[in-house]
């Protein structure tokens, strides 16, 4: 990974305090790494190649990409409703948005979604409202009840909210893979401008850079999609792992 910047890494990553109890659980896990029968990357090779051809390097007897886990587990067929409990999501789904967004041109509403880790201070909640809702266009914004530090969060414009979400390195959002815009307040890189929202929105949803963007998104969905796949590497890592790690001690009888 190169041209690495501090602001580009997630926010544990940002801490001097050696004591911090986030920091030091990731130091420790990677410690531990090298002693685990298997490590589990929520990834498929094309994504990534280059960090996992490094990490085989480090790792090479037990290393597995295995994702998208949501395209994996739609292929498994439901059984007498054994399967009825497994979700993709960390908190409860809210699907009250989707009657909304059926009446909306296909392609037109924005997908806002500070993931499951992020949190923002008022000031900045407000900055990133206005700057959508100056932009003129249609928005789902998932809002978990703990986003705004210090208090819950209680919004007052007319949103459809959804709970849930993930989170990606802005670097390679950007940059290698080509589907996202970095919103800088030329300034303060740590203050949100409502001016710097509403115009990488538009040019999202309006410009050149945005039509490229969504054709990116499309050919990284077709290369998951071939992950996925039955004979995709993320289904024969799948396989691999269960062969190789699980049923590594012995052989699995079954009542037929």
């Amino acid at each position: 990974m190169k041209d690495i910047r501090i602001r580009d890494l997630p926010v544990l990553f940002h801490s001097t305090d050696p004591k911090d109890m986030m920091f030091n659980l990731c130091l420790e896990v990677t410690k531990n790494a090298s002693k685990a029968s298997a490590i589990i990357i929520h990834r498929f090779d094309a994504l990534e190649q280059q960090v996992l051809n490094a990490l085989s390097f480090m790792f090479p007897r037990h290393l597995f990409t295995i994702g998208p886990l949501q395209l994996l587990l739609n292929q498994i067929e439901e059984q007498d409703g054994i399967l009825n409990s497994i979700g993709y999501n960390l908190l409860k789904e809210e699907t009250e948005c989707l009657q909304w967004l059926d009446c909306k041109e296909p392609k037109s509403v924005i997908y806002v979604n500070f993931g499951s880790f992020i949190f923002m201070n008022k000031l900045q909640l407000i900055e990133v409202a206005m700057g959508l809702v100056n932009s003129n266009h249609p928005f789902l914004w998932i809002i978990r009840p703990d986003l705004v530090t210090g208090e819950t969060t209680d919004f007052p414009f007319d949103l459809e909210v959804e709970a849930k979400g993930k989170g990606f390195i802005a670097r390679y959002t950007c940059n290698e893979w080509g589907v996202g815009l970095e919103i800088v307040n030329s300034e303060d890189d740590n203050r949100v401008s409502r001016n710097e929202v509403e115009k990488q929105v538009r040019e999202l949803m309006e410009g050149e850079k945005g039509k490229q963007m969504r054709n990116k998104a499309s050919e990284w969905k077709r290369f998951a999609e071939e992950a996925a796949a039955p004979d995709g590497s993320s289904a024969t890592n799948l396989e691999k792992f269960v062969n190789q790690v699980l049923l590594s001690k012995g052989p699995v009888l079954s009542k037929n």
